[in-house]
């Protein structure tokens, strides 16, 4: 099967990296090719210009869907999830298996944005290893992060069938139009003046942080060079690094103290009504299970990276979190 050049589909546009490597490659003339269930409702829930999209209705967990969309695709860029944890052990191998289908018969690159759930607590930083390279052994404590190493798996696989993979691998997402992650949905509370600032990180622990357009970029980059990559390239992204866990929550006090005059107080994040609502509920349970990523630092280093593309593309934080905060409808001045 002939492909296109500059041709992509995208899975999980609606999504915050689908449509930041949506918007950025309509940006640089590429061909967009979108499947969703609903096409026409996807306007009202993302800020692209959707003219420029070619839109399938259809859906990931359907083989024939993703083979049609597929048609004349160089790349198929797979950044779909099922909502919230629910029935992921349903959803995520198919769809997976699905664009590896479908990236067989376009003969296409598969890109896949990577997680740190693939690593258990196994993985404290030493002298040995201060930090995560690609090739940091995964030993997944928790549902998400073995289904996500499923998922490479089969990745995997299909690179050493003659496939082609390119997976980027970052810490915890935040940006403009993300709104399923840490940062929108347990730092701050969207949509309204923002009054208490939640820091879930034990005291003086690190963790990493991923500005999406920033992620996108990258991809790009990587799918740009991607004849001249190994068929299952594997990179991991520095970001944003929080030394102590202070970093982050202390930038959004300062970005909304300077452009509202209001300085939110910062608190400890209520894990204590995750316990309790982990009872009754799958997320708050999916949740409490992936507590240690903020109780010990996880840290990925990206000398990889750097070495094939020179450096990572990096917004400076203050500006990262004040278009994330806009985006959020959490800074209004």
């Amino acid at each position: 099967m002939t492909n296109i050049k500059n041709q992509v589909l995208i899975l999980g546009i609606t999504g915050g990296i689908g449509s930041e490597v949506a918007r950025q490659l309509l940006e640089q003339n590429w061909n967009v090719i979108a499947l969703h269930r609903s096409p026409e409702l996807v306007s009202k829930e993302i800020n692209l210009k959707t003219k420029h999209i070619i839109w399938i209705k259809g859906d990931a967990m359907n083989s024939e869907d993703v083979l049609r969309a597929a048609e004349g695709c160089c790349v198929i860029v797979h950044a779909v999830n099922p909502p919230g944890y629910k029935k992921w052990e349903k959803f995520v191998i198919p769809m997976i298996k699905n664009s590896i289908n479908a990236a067989k018969k376009q003969r296409a690159t598969v890109v896949f944005p990577g997680s740190i759930y693939n690593y258990g607590p196994d993985v404290l930083p030493n002298d040995v290893l201060p930090n995560i390279s690609e090739s940091t052994p995964q030993h997944p404590i928790t549902k998400k992060g073995s289904l996500r190493a499923e998922m490479e798996q089969e990745l995997k696989r299909f690179a050493n069938d003659g496939g082609s993979v390119i997976l980027i691998r970052a810490g915890d997402f935040y940006g403009p139009y993300a709104k399923n992650n840490w940062f929108s949905q347990g730092l701050i509370n969207p949509n309204k003046a923002v009054k208490s600032i939640y820091n879930p990180s034990s005291k003086n622990v690190g963790h990493q942080w991923a500005y999406l357009p920033d992620v996108a970029q990258t991809m790009i980059s990587m799918i740009k060079k991607r004849h001249e990559l190994e068929p299952y390239a594997v990179y991991h992204m520095k970001g944003i690094w929080d030394p102590d866990g202070t970093l982050m929550v202390n930038t959004i006090q300062k970005i909304i103290h300077e452009k509202s005059g209001k300085k939110p107080k910062i608190a400890p994040f209520p894990w204590w009504l995750v316990w309790l609502a982990a009872l009754f509920n799958t997320t708050a349970k999916e949740l409490l299970e992936m507590k240690y990523l903020w109780a010990q630092p996880i840290k990925m280093e990206n000398n990889k990276l750097r070495k094939k593309l020179g450096e990572e593309p990096h917004t400076p934080i203050e500006i990262a979190v004040e278009k994330t905060l806009r985006s959020l409808g959490a800074l209004n001045d």
